[in-house]
Formats: C-alpha cells, sequence, structure tokens
C-alpha cells in the first residue's frame, strides 16, 4: 500500500484491526522526512504571560478524550464486524467490481472536512458506516444511535440519511443470508434422483415438502415459498453476481426478485453473461428502469428463447381478483396478448371519454375503472336521459352515441344496466354476515369468500341484492365468543299448505323487524334437532317467496356424539357439509383452497379401521393429502376441530377452526 493511503473502507485515520498497515519501507520513508525537516521549535509552555495564570479554557479536555476513546472504539469494533463477515474470493470480487453508487449508496454527496464527533458520525458521507457493506454490526450501530427514544438524537440531516442507507443495506444483507439458509434446506431436501452437483452443491430438484416446510414456518402462501427456493437455488447456480450485490446491500430483495424472474429461462452460463449487461448500474436503476434493462439483457443473450417463454405463458392466460387493503376489491388479467391488451385499453380510454361528455364526474383514472366494469358487465353508467337517447340513436342508425356524435369503434352500445349490484353476483358468491348486522342492529363485517371482509353497509346492500333472487341458498351458522362454528342449518322453504305459526300461536315471540332492511329471523316453537340451537323462521321481505325454516344443529369441536357418521367410506352430504363449515379451508396450517374444493380426508385411515366422522375427517386439498400420507410426516386430530401437522424437521403446527365474523 503507497505511504499515506487509507485502508479501502475504513475511512480516514482508521487503522485495520489487528493489522501493521503501514510496512517498514514506508516507516523507514517517513522518518527520513521528519529528519530532512529538522527539529521543531523549542516551545516554552512555562511562560504564560505577564499576569502568569493560564490561559482562558472553557473545554473539558478529560470529556473530549473520552469521547474520542468512544468513537474511536465504535469504529474499531464495526469494522472487526465487517471483517469477520468471510465473504468468499467470488462475492470479495464480483462485489468490487459492482461500485457502490446509486439509490440508498454512499458517494453521491460532498464530504465536508473536520471532525464528525456525535454519535452518527461514523454514518457521515463517506466515513466507515456510510461505506461499509451491509452486515450485523451496522444494524448494532444503528441502534446505539436511534437511543432509547428511537429519535436519532444529534444526528445530522446527512448522518441521518447514511443510518437509514445503512439499515437498508443491512436488511439486504440479511434477507441473502435468508436465502443461503434456504439454499442449504434444498441440499438436504433433494428430489430422488437429484444428487448435489457443480460448485455450489446443488442438485437439481428438491422434494416439493421443503416449500411447504417453509411455508409453515414462515406463515406465507406456498406460492410464495416456490419463489424463494427457486430464487435462492438461481443465487447459488447461476447469479453469482447478483448474490454478491444482494450480500453487500447494493440490491435489496425485490430487485433480485426482477433479476431471477427475467433469467429463469437461461442456462448458468447465459443467465451470468444477462446479469453482466445490468449488474454494474442495477443498483441505481428504479425497480421499472432495472425490470426494462435486464429483459433487453435476457433477448439480447438468448433472444429464441425469450420468445418461446412468451408463447409458452400466453397458454397460462387468466383473470385474477384479490382484496385491495381499503375493502374494495382488484381484478386483472395476466399473460394477455400485447396487441389485444392495447386494444382494450384504448376501447376503455373511449368509453371513459363518453361518461366526462355525459357529465358523469370523477378523475380520468375513476372514468376509466367505471368504463372497465361497464364494458365487462355490459352496463351503462351514463345518466338515463344520455343512455335512453344513444339506445334509440342505436335503433334508429346502427350505432353511435347521443351526447357527442363520436361512433363506438367497437360496435354499438347496448341500453343501461339494471343496478348497482350487478346481477351476475346473485347465486355466485359465498357471502357471511353477522345476523345483528344483517338485521340493522349492529355494524359488524361480514365476509365474501374470494375476496375477504366487507363492511357492514355493503354486506347488508349484497344480502339485499342476494335476496332478490330466488335461487340464492341461506344458511345459517352459530359460533361460540371465539367465532368457532359450534352450530349450523341450511334454510329449506316452508312445506305449502302447512299453517304458519303466527302471533296467535301460545307462546310464540313476536318477529324483530329489522329497520328498513325486509330480513326477519325469529325462532319456531316446534324443537330442533337435539341437543342442536332449535328451529327458527327467516323471511328475506321479498314479495312472492316463502318462508325459509332452519333447524340448527351442533358441530363437533370439542367432542363428537357421531350423529352424523357415515357407515362407508365416503361421507353423506351433511358430514361434508358441516366439516366445511367448521374449516372453510384446507386443514393444512397456511393453505387456503376452500373447502369445498378440497377431499374429505380420514385422519385415521378408514381401511386402518378410522371412522368416516367428522371427529376424524376434515378437508385437505391434494398436495396436504399426497404430505399427510408421506410416512416423513404426521397429522394428528387432537380434538375433532384440531390438527397438529409435524413436518420432517420435527417442527408442530397447529390448525383450528376458522374464525367467523361475530
Amino acid at each position: 500500500m503507497p505511504s499515506g493511503a487509507v485502508p479501502p473502507n475504513l475511512g480516514p485515520g482508521a487503522t485495520p484491526p489487528g493489522e501493521d498497515w503501514m510496512t517498514e519501507a514506508d516507516l523507514e520513508a517517513w522518518l527520513d522526512v521528519v529528519a530532512a525537516e529538522g527539529p521543531p521549535p523549542d516551545l516554552d509552555l512555562s511562560d504564560t504571560g505577564p499576569d502568569d495564570s493560564a490561559p482562558p479554557c472553557d473545554f473539558d479536555m478529560e470529556a473530549i478524550r473520552s469521547e474520542c476513546r468512544r468513537i474511536a472504539t465504535e469504529q474499531v469494533v464495526a469494522a472487526e464486524h465487517i471483517a469477520q463477515l468471510g465473504y468468499t474470493a467470488v462475492l470479495a470480487e464480483a462485489a468490487a467490481s459492482l461500485g457502490r453508487r446509486g439509490p440508498g449508496q454512499p458517494g453521491s454527496a460532498h464530504r465536508f472536512p473536520g471532525e464528525y464527533g456525535g454519535p452518527a458520525g461514523g454514518f457521515a458521507t463517506g466515513h466507515l458506516l456510510d461505506i461499509a457493506p451491509g452486515c450485523s454490526a451496522l444494524t448494532g450501530s444503528a441502534e446505539r444511535v436511534a437511543g432509547d427514544d428511537d429519535r436519532f438524537t444529534g444526528a445530522s440531516d446527512d448522518e441521518l440519511l447514511g443510518v437509514i442507507s445503512a439499515l437498508d443495506r443491512a436488511e439486504a444483507s440479511a434477507c441473502s443470508l435468508k436465502h443461503a439458509a434456504v439454499a442449504e434446506l434444498i441440499r438436504r431436501r433433494p428430489a430422488p434422483g437429484c444428487e448435489p452437483q457443480g460448485p455450489a452443491a446443488m442438485p437439481e430438484g428438491w422434494d416439493e415438502s421443503a416449500e411447504t416446510e417453509l411455508s409453515y414456518a414462515l406463515a406465507d402462501y406456498r406460492g410464495t415459498m416456490a419463489s424463494l427456493t427457486s430464487r435462492a437455488y438461481d443465487l447459488e447456480v447461476k447469479l453469482p453476481g447478483t448474490k454478491a450485490a444482494f450480500r453487500c446491500g447494493i440490491l435489496r430483495q425485490y430487485k433480485v426478485e426482477i433479476i431471477c424472474r427475467a433469467t429463469e429461462l437461461l442456462d448458468p452460463e447465459e443467465a451470468r453473461a444477462a446479469e453482466k449487461l445490468v449488474l454494474d448500474r442495477a443498483g441505481r436503476l428504479t425497480p421499472a428502469g432495472l425490470r426494462s434493462a435486464i429483459a433487453r439483457a435476457v433477448i439480447q443473450v438468448a433472444s429464441d428463447k425469450a420468445r418461446k417463454r412468451r408463447q409458452a405463458a400466453a397458454k397460462r392466460a387468466r383473470v385474477e381478483r384479490r382484496p385491495e387493503y381499503s375493502g374494495n376489491a382488484a381484478l386483472m388479467g395476466r399473460e394477455l396478448p400485447p396487441a389485444k391488451v392495447l386494444a382494450a385499453d384504448q376501447r376503455i380510454n373511449w368509453w371513459a371519454q363518453q361518461l366526462k361528455e355525459a357529465g358523469v364526474e370523477g378523475t380520468m383514472d375513476e372514468l376509466r375503472a367505471i368504463a372497465y366494469l361497464d364494458l365487462i358487465l355490459d352496463l351503462d353508467s351514463r345518466p338515463r336521459a344520455d343512455a335512453k337517447d344513444d339506445a334509440a340513436n342505436t335503433d334508429a342508425a346502427g350505432s353511435g352515441s347521443a351526447s357527442s356524435g363520436a361512433p363506438d369503434p367497437f360496435g354499438p352500445r347496448t341500453p343501461p344496466g339494471s343496478g348497482r349490484i350487478p346481477a351476475g353476483f346473485i347465486g355466485r358468491n359465498h357471502l357471511t354476515v353477522p345476523l345483528p348486522t344483517l338485521l340493522g342492529l349492529a355494524d359488524r363485517p361480514g365476509e365474501l369468500t374470494g375476496l375477504g371482509p366487507v363492511d357492514p353497509a355493503l354486506a347488508r346492500d349484497l344480502a339485499r341484492a342476494s335476496a332478490a333472487h330466488p335461487k340464492t341458498n341461506w344458511c345459517f351458522t352459530v359460533t361460540d365468543q371465539e367465532g368457532r362454528a359450534i352450530g349450523h342449518g341450511c334454510a329449506r322453504p316452508e312445506p305449502r299448505g302447512r299453517r304458519k305459526r303466527g302471533h296467535r300461536k301460545r307462546g310464540h315471540r313476536p318477529r324483530a323487524r329489522a329497520p328498513g332492511a325486509g330480513f326477519n329471523f325469529t325462532p319456531e316453537d316446534r324443537p330442533g334437532p337435539p341437543g342442536g340451537y332449535g328451529t327458527w323462521r327467516f323471511t328475506a321481505g321479498v314479495p312472492g317467496q316463502p318462508d325459509l325454516l332452519i333447524e340448527i344443529e351442533p358441530i363437533a369441536i370439542d367432542t363428537c356424539d357421531h350423529r352424523r357418521e357415515a357407515k362407508g367410506h365416503d361421507p353423506g352430504v351433511m358430514l361434508r357439509h358441516l366439516t366445511e363449515i367448521r374449516h372453510a379451508t384446507c386443514t393444512g396450517p397456511t393453505c387456503r383452497r376452500p373447502a369445498s374444493r378440497c377431499d374429505f380426508e380420514h385422519n385415521v385411515p378408514y381401511e386402518a379401521g378410522g371412522r368416516t366422522c367428522m371427529c376424524n375427517g376434515g378437508p385437505k386439498c391434494r398436495r396436504e393429502h399426497r404430505l399427510k400420507q408421506d410416512p416423513r410426516w404426521k397429522v394428528e386430530q387432537l380434538t375433532p376441530g384440531t390438527f397438529r401437522w409435524t413436518t420432517p424437521s420435527g417442527r408442530q403446527y397447529i390448525t383450528e377452526p376458522t374464525r367467523y365474523p361475530m
């Protein structure tokens, strides 16, 4: 190292721990310079002035020395932690070639001369902790700077931004280490016939149970864990440069995902060639910029594979729905033909413009959303007069818009729709509403299968719309204080000719009228199933529709009286239905597949003497069903409603009954 140089990553004035970085030749050269300059002037420090008094001094020199020692010690400790990371030669070389500039990375701010004596001085631009790669030492140093109140007292804006950037690198580094641990789990769970190979000693395939074990351990979707294992594999086998940037904190997980997804079709040599084209600037690119850059790199490296991937993905075209955090919903098309997507977008724009000209209020985004649903559901959200005029013009001229005269380039519009809640909703969805909410006596959230919780007002609107449809089925579930289903009954029309039991019947309670809703739920005086919750009458308040009777019987949660036990292997309709009410989804700890799309699975096999009963069965999807039959896995039905899963690693997870809105 040249004389006077500063060790890498340690900042000016800092000495690498445990290392004498000035060589003997450097020391001799420095001594020659000192000798040539001659002795320093002889200063008489005893002469303090004519009044023989000490010069004024407002500084506590001992406190200053103590603070300097503390800062120096913290920097050395941090440097030792950084030095102990033990990056491999491949990682160190790759990281050094990446540079440190980019969003959240140091090097873009001017460094101010002088001392940084505050508690966050090491995080100032260009200082030790500002240029250090991601590691646990950064987190510990940041915690000391934050203080007990997490207010970062004494840190300047520059230092605070340095803390934020350092923690971002530390977070990425920890996430990279998690991926390395997942890679090791893959090595320990190879698929049959897949032996570890290559420098990374990774098998080409791994047991599907590895993803399920991760899903249970992290309480996340199995699909998310499949992405995690695939990413861990690619980082070990195909993308060493991306792994190095990830471990150093230059790339956070989201950007690593972009690179891995883009290069998943490439072999290791092609993947390394593609990442090399973008890695030097990946840290400073936005996610959208990185997505475009790596997509171009993949096409440049293997254009034929990129074309084949696009064609193969088109066979997985689909429409997905999901809940929004606001309580609304999202609907999106995936893997659609690009030309048709552009054409559909143009049509949405056209109809949104018609809505705007017809006086529909809202931003262009809001109008596009209305237009999107109008076109899918064959609705017309323009004011009634405009829509009727347009319908008349359509009959006379074939197509067109009365409000603007602009023809629909995609064909004539249909007359206005029939209401807020489209008719297509009725009879095709599972809506759960607490009875007090339905009757207008309380405001508790409902739940819509496939979308999640809905607010009380929307729940009532959907229930009223459903009530108007004669094919709507009504079921009623009794829950305990924890929201678990302990009783259930399905409504049936009252048989014709049966005399209604009204107010004149002795002992009958008057019906509780819902304010403006039309719904009524009242007890009948005849008994329900033994041990159940009685017989009830339900009225939707729709003219012409008969009253419904519901006999509510118990659901086995803690004990079972075997009332619904089937004699053979297959469960009866009611037994299956009650187990699906008890567990609305697969009984796998993290599986969300609806119970109606699962198997009724015997916990103790029927062939081994197991009952076909609520105390020995429940819904399991096909994947969980297969895992349960694997001798490395064990599933126990501790109570009728509680399952305990033991994975090959020995960890245990409990599945309890579904918690319903109360």
